[in-house]
Order: C-alpha cells, then structure tokens, then sequence
C-alpha cells in the first residue's frame, strides 16, 4: 500500500455512516488459553483512530499524493489531509438533488489523473414536472490551501429516461484497465425499464473516457441509448470491482431478499424484473432465477438479505484476518445493512 496505512471510509448506501478512520496493524499477541485464543480471533487486526467526520459521505477517492477526496449527498465535495486530520470544501460542484436514495454521489480519477487532473463524479439532477435522474460529468480538480474548486464541468452521460420517484440510481463509477468508464444505471424502482433496450436504467453502461461510445460494446451496432449498454435486468448495483484476471464483478441489492454476486458478461441479461430470488414488497412472487435458465444467474445470492455496498478485491497480507473472512478469501464489501435495515424480514428480507 505504498507504505501508507490503510484507510477506510465507513460509506453506506444511503450516506448514514460518518466516520473516516485509518487502520493500522496492531501488535501481535501470544494466546495461552482458550480465552485468549478466542479474544484473538474475534479481535480486529487493526486499531482504529478517526481523523476526520463528514456528514452523509457518499464515496472516496485518493489522490497519486494521498489527499483523500470524500463526497457528501448534499452535494458538497472536500479533500482531506491525513498527515493533519484537517479537510477543506471544494468549489464548482453542480446542483444536486439530495432527496432519497439521490445526491451527490461516486467519484472517480482519470487513470491518467497525474497528468491531466480529471475528476468524474455523479450526482442526481433535476428535470421538467418533478422528474430526476442519475449524470456522470467530468471536470479539472484544482486543489488549494482554501479548498480548490472544480472547473471545466462537462456532463457525459445521463440516466435515460428521468422519471419520478428518490430511489435506485446506483451511479457507481470504475475505469478498467482498458481506460473505459463504466456506470451502473439502477433502474429506479420501475422494474420494466431494465429489460427496455430504449433505457439504460437497470443496465451497466461502458463508455470512453470522454462519454462517447466504444466500437466494441455488444450492442453498438444498434445506435442510440442501447450502444452504452454493456449488460441489463439489472436492479440497484452499487458494487463494482475487477478481480486479478481483468474480470468485472458486480453486487446488488435484490427486492424483498436475493441480493446477488454477479460475474459480468458481455451482453449479458440477468434477468431482472422476470426472476430474482426475492419478491416484490407487495408480497407478489418473483420466479427464481432456476425457473429461467437463458438468464444468467447470481454467483451467490443473499436470503435474508446482507444489502452489499460499494467491494474491493483485497489480494494482500497486511489484513489476514480480513482476508480470511471475506468471500472466496479476497472479496470484501461495504455492507450497509446496519445502517439502512435489519435483515431477515419473512422469509425474503429487507428494503432497499
């Protein structure tokens, strides 16, 4: 980790977790009884020391000179030093619509960021009669003493369409290693539009760097909103991360149980809103993903639900006992359900 500690954002999906903290490995300890052993493997191998609170922090991001960025949902954006503990606000932030599940939300450097210092982030913005929906923009970051602002604001992409309603946007933001930018497009709790080839709600989109279009996408033969489209029947992904082979995971929150573990497929279709393994709030039954095999199912899947945020692949040994835990040993997630939900409502699970 470049001889930096760890850190760590306590981000939940709904930005109800305020804590930043740095973790540092803590001294080992000899067990002679089955007390101590016991005290040892329940204890955390890191200590814990907050350096700095945000209020409703959303994602992070560190900079190549370990500044760290960190959203807030209200729209406010700050860097924060870690030597010092202090953080400042960054000017130049859109308006955002903090209602919901909505605001200001991922953040994302340019792999090239050392040079040419683009930042991308999303956020909720408003639209005619009420309507809203999830954008992605691209801006220079220039950080000073008081703050730094944000300049250049471009907007690259946008949920289509905007539609009622403060929830499901998902916006989660990853560049692979090919320098494309991918995004998950929640589909807004209106079920029908992640199977709608004319929305890129319900879908993970892949775009270049700059918003447009990639020859290569599966559906780019087709033009218009489906071109953006690299896999759909999608619900609310809010975890994105590549694994050591170049392959994109992703997790998201089911309906009334069946959260999922998906391995990303190129034109892939998971099937959502015809099968999940959960139901719907109403009580109305959802066929299992086994009644539908030509959709592609979850490689694990949550009932009662866990309410996966943001993961990581952690393939290091500075945290073995994180490492030990984690699915498969090396995947870890941010899980919100503490803060949103408890899970296990019937048979099925929380909300969300």
């Amino acid at each position: 980790m470049n001889g930096l500690n760890v850190l760590v954002c306590l981000v939940a999906v709904l930005g109800l977790a305020n804590a930043c903290v740095a973790e540092e490995p803590q001294a080992a300890t000899n067990a002679s009884s089955a007390t101590s052993k016991t005290a040892i493997e329940t204890q955390a191998p890191f200590s814990t020391k907050a350096l700095q609170t945000f209020h409703r922090p959303w994602a992070m991001a560190v900079l190549p000179d370990h500044k760290l960025l960190v959203s807030e949902k209200s729209g406010k954006l700050w860097w924060a030093d870690l030597k010092t503990g202090l953080k400042h606000e960054i000017a130049g932030v859109p308006a955002v619509v903090d209602a919901g599940q909505g605001g200001l939300g991922d953040l994302a450097l340019h792999p090239d960021f050392a040079r040419n210092q683009w930042l991308y982030f999303s956020y909720v913005e408003a639209g005619e009669s009420h309507l809203q929906g999830a954008v992605v923009a691209r801006a220079y970051l220039d950080l000073s003493a008081d703050g730094g602002r944000l300049s250049d604001v471009k907007v690259i992409w946008r949920q289509v369409p905007k539609v009622t309603g403060d929830g499901h946007y998902g916006h989660r933001l990853l560049f692979g290693a090919d320098g494309k930018l991918w995004i998950s497009s929640s589909e807004r709790q209106k079920f029908t539009p992640a199977q709608d080839m004319n929305s890129n709600l319900g879908k993970i989109v892949r775009l270049n760097d700059d918003g447009s279009v990639p020859t290569d996408n599966p559906f780019s033969d087709q033009g218009g909103v489906a071109a953006q489209i690299w896999s759909l029947g999608h619900r609310n992904v809010l975890g994105m991360a590549f694994d050591q082979q170049g392959r994109l995971w992703a997790n998201e929150m089911g309906p009334k149980g069946g959260d999922e573990l998906n391995l990303i497929e190129k034109g892939g279709n998971y099937g959502y809103p015809i099968v999940s393994n959960g139901d719907h709030y109403s009580g109305r039954v959802i066929p299992d993903h086994n009644t539908r095999p030509e959709f592609i199912a979850p490689k694990i899947s949550w009932t009662p639900v866990i309410s996966p945020s943001s993961m990581v692949f952690y393939t290091g040994q500075q945290f073995p006992l994180v490492a030990r835990t984690a699915v498969n040993r090396w995947l870890v997630f941010q899980i919100a359900a503490k803060n949103c939900h408890p899970p296990g409502r019937g048979r099925r699970g929380g909300p969300l």
